[in-house]
């Protein structure tokens, strides 16, 4: 266990360094912080840091930068999340109530993001499999074809064309809709088989077989797994930070362009909290000089889905951490009261 005085170091030494990118001496620390120890001190303090491989020297005669374990030690246990100004709020607020739809929202977090942390955002669109029915409309094209469209709490719309075996009326049309949405509405899709599967046996012998085709439609595109969408922006922050990547940047852009690679990084929808992920904890190689700060988000208590930064592993961790976390509160908001 480190003392708490070699904690303030590390803190310092992370601050600084973050701040000016120069690697940091102990002459810089005694003077810009108040550590309360002579410069020789913080020189042991510095070495016993560097011994455990909580800091490292860049080259001969520098100072001392932070290595992974350091800033994961920041994160863990010395960074509190700086919480935004009512300002940016207010902004921040303003700026995703202007969306008109699932897309633009997913859009419109993705640029605030980018622009709040100067990082590189991720937002994955919300999860069918975690949604509940919105509403359910069932549009006539043709006597035996149909248009159905399932629109979930997130906003999601989801269409299919039904190719029915017999003609149907609008009449019944009208009554299957009303009886449908009646059961569904406000129902976890994992829940929609058991309230639907008597549905048919409501209706009159003729129109069974057609109202037995529309639910089959309905419930595979509940049941299916369609590929997981994200949007990304923000790139072009990367090239702010050429030098923090030790031989070259093409391997983070990349991987940034591989979906899957991206879908790991920000994890499980279901963990909804917020995770840090420090350079080498990344599993893909080309992330290791990285870091990623994802959180869920979601229109209840459950998360839908995920959003979240991808920089620098010299980066504004509080600051970051703040943003991102608040983003992702009022996304949820806006999902909740759209």
């Amino acid at each position: 266990m480190l003392s708490e005085r070699r904690l303030e170091v590390l803190r310092a030494i992370v601050q600084d360094y973050v701040g000016t990118q120069e690697p940091v001496g102990s002459k810089a620390l005694t003077e810009r912080h108040n550590l309360k120890v002579s410069p020789a001190t913080v020189r042991n303090d510095m070495a016993a840091l560097e011994e455990e491989g909580y800091i490292a020297q860049p080259h001969t005669s520098a100072g001392r930068i932070p290595t992974d374990k350091g800033y994961r030690l920041f994160v863990d246990r010395l960074a509190g999340v700086k919480p935004l100004s009512k300002p940016e709020r207010r902004a921040i607020q303003n700026f995703l109530a202007g969306a008109v739809d699932l897309d633009d929202v997913v859009s419109r977090t993705v640029r605030l993001l980018a622009q709040l942390t100067r990082q590189v955002a991720i937002v994955q669109y919300p999860s069918l499999t975690r949604s509940t029915v919105r509403h359910v409309e069932l549009l006539l094209l043709a006597p035996t074809r149909l248009m159905l469209v399932l629109i979930t709490d997130t906003g999601r719309v989801e269409q299919r064309v039904v190719d029915c075996p017999a003609p149907l009326t609008e009449t019944t049309l009208a009554d299957l809709r009303a009886r449908l949405n009646s059961r569904v509405v406000g129902e976890r899709f994992s829940e929609v088989p058991r309230l639907v599967q008597d549905l048919p046996e409501s209706f009159d012998q003729d129109d069974r077989g057609t109202i037995s085709t529309v639910l089959a439609t309905l419930l595979e595109t509940l049941v299916e797994e369609p590929e997981e969408r994200l949007m990304i922006g923000g790139t072009a922050n990367l090239t702010r930070f050429v030098h923090d990547f030790p031989l070259t940047i093409r391997p983070v852009l990349e991987a940034l362009e591989e979906q899957v690679v991206l879908l790991k990084l920000l994890g499980e929808a279901k963990d909804s909290g917020m995770t840090v992920r420090i350079g080498h904890e990344n599993a893909h190689e080309g992330l290791n000089s990285t870091s990623v700060v994802s959180v869920g988000y979601g229109s209840g208590n459950e998360a839908v889905a995920k959003l979240g930064v991808v920089g620098p592993t010299r980066m504004d961790y509080p600051g970051t951490m703040g943003a991102v976390r608040a983003v992702a509160r009022y996304v949820g908001q806006i999902l909740a009261e759209s």
